[in-house]
């Protein structure tokens, strides 16, 4: 059973989505995604034991060998997405049961959760193919049941917001998919190891280089990268809630992994960073992220939109670790992933349960409600902490590594940037706290109650975040054995 865990990780919620339309039932949808993310959880925590006791796995379709046979494979840099998006995926079913209950339509529930099972098992997927060509397919699913789920927001405005993404989505697609076809031209393989053994000594191939810049185009679309993320704010402020928390902790994240996968296994660090200018464009787009991205988020009116804007601010820090090609660089990089997935995802969660509350999540409609909600606003709070990096959140161990990782190389322009960006996180996050708890409230009738799951997510994903901080060594380890298996098998 064991050989059958790679498969079994994007099987399972594969296998959940037709039946979550089929039985035509909110509740039954929503017991079967809940079981396919549990189930995917469980398969996820496996497999990384497994790879921490023998190293990493390899699953080969119908007994095919590679490049003729598909593969799957899980190593060190793929174990900690798999915990990250299956985690997400658990929680956000939790939050679920009454965060969609109050957001969507019942006659839309079921195929809600049928796309969430897609969504997931394109994530998973992403996570562990050990082939080119099905990472653009597992992305294509992912994205495809991303559109249908935003389009499910409870304002017109999100039909707008999933035409935006569908059309910015399909070119960036383009993009990958001409960037992987122009690499088999030139190898004839689409297995990632083949691929990487056949192009190492490639750097002059003027189709190598094509290939490497149509690809992190369109990886740098999906991930919403500077200035290549118009589709984001609006796909987050517009969808339903659980869509939300579930994309801003994992789609962009695994994009970016998937963009390490091709840089350092694929193409090779010394082709991408080396022969090509990648990491000095990619640390100058890191910096105009993060500086513009918290900036515009200062100015928002709506809360869901300024954790938006947050968000591209947020993916340039990770960017900026990639970007550096360094061991400590690449594993910041993997440690904010982890610290501001779960931040983002309480964020998120709070955002919608005051939504569901309120009708509204404007923050003029926000003038003291963290008195007469203090138990959500304190979780808001206490999430909000590892968008600025403040001790002991985990957004402040990842940043101290981002920081000393820049630091060691030399690049002070970016530690400058990474600091102004924190200082702009404290101006989006004290004025909701300020209108929050320091304003009047008004003379409407205080808020109902929120449902129980919702509450229970909204705290998981709080004491989480805390607990990356306080506890910081299993999820460090996770990126340090990630980074050094990425350095250590590059295809240059």
């Amino acid at each position: 059973m064991t050989a059958q865990l790679p498969v079994l990780q994007v099987l399972i919620p594969l296998l959940g989505a037709p039946l979550c339309v089929l039985l035509r039932s909110r509740t039954a949808a929503w017991l079967l995604y809940l079981t396919a993310a549990t189930a995917s959880l469980t398969v996820a925590a496996l497999l990384t034991a497994e790879v921490a006791d023998e190293g990493p796995l390899t699953y080969r379709m119908g007994g095919w060998s590679a490049p003729a046979g598909i593969e799957f494979v899980v190593g060190e840099f793929s174990t900690p997405v798999l915990l990250l998006v299956s985690l997400t995926a658990t929680v956000a079913a939790v939050y679920g049961r009454g965060g969609v209950e109050a957001e969507v339509d019942e006659r839309h529930a079921p195929l809600l959760y049928a796309c969430l099972c897609l969504t997931l098992a394109g994530l998973l997927g992403l996570a562990v193919t050990g082939d080119v060509f099905n990472a653009f397919v597992f992305l294509e699913i992912s994205s495809l049941a991303t559109y249908t789920m935003i389009a499910m927001g409870r304002r017109r405005r999100a039909l707008l917001a999933a035409f935006r993404y569908l059309v910015i989505g399909s070119v960036g697609a383009v993009f990958v998919l001409i960037g992987i076809g122009m690499a088999y031209a030139v190898t004839g393989t689409l297995n990632m190891a083949d691929l990487a053994a056949r192009l190492d000594g490639a750097d002059g191939d003027r189709a190598v280089r094509a290939a490497v810049v149509f690809v992190f185009v369109g990886l740098a679309v999906k991930a919403a990268l500077f200035p290549l993320h118009a589709w984001l704010p609006a796909a987050y402020g517009e969808a339903p809630t659980v869509v939300s928390l579930f994309l801003a902790a994992t789609s962009t994240k695994v994009a970016l992994y998937v963009l390490c996968r091709f840089a350092y296994t694929v193409f090779g660090a010394p082709l991408v960073f080396e022969s090509m200018p990648v990491g000095r464009i990619g640390l100058l787009l890191a910096c105009l992220a993060m500086l513009v991205g918290s900036a515009v988020a200062c100015l928002q009116s709506d809360l869901r939109y300024l954790l938006a804007w947050s968000s591209v601010g947020q993916i340039g820090y990770i960017v900026a670790g990639i970007s550096l090609a360094t061991t400590a660089g690449v594993s910041a990089a993997y440690l904010h992933i982890i610290a501001h997935a779960i931040s983002k995802a309480a964020l998120f969660a709070t955002a919608g349960l005051l939504l569901a509350r309120l009708g509204s999540a404007r923050l003029s409609g926000l003038a003291g409600i963290g008195r007469r909600m203090p138990w959500t606003f304190a979780a808001f709070v206490l999430a909000a902490l590892g968008l600025i990096g403040v001790p002991p959140s985990g957004g402040f161990v990842s940043k101290w590594a981002l920081v000393t990782a820049l630091v060691d190389d030399g690049r002070w322009a970016v530690v400058a940037a990474v600091l102004t960006s924190s200082l702009l996180a404290v101006v989006y996050v004290g004025r909701v706290v300020e209108i929050a708890w320091f304003r009047e409230p008004g003379n409407d009738a205080p808020p109902a109650p929120p449902a129980p799951s919702t509450v229970t997510a909204v705290w998981a994903l709080a004491l989480l975040s805390l607990a990356v901080g306080l506890a910081p060594s299993f999820p460090a380890e996770l990126a340090d054995a990630a980074a050094a298996a990425l350095l250590g098998t590059g295809g240059g």
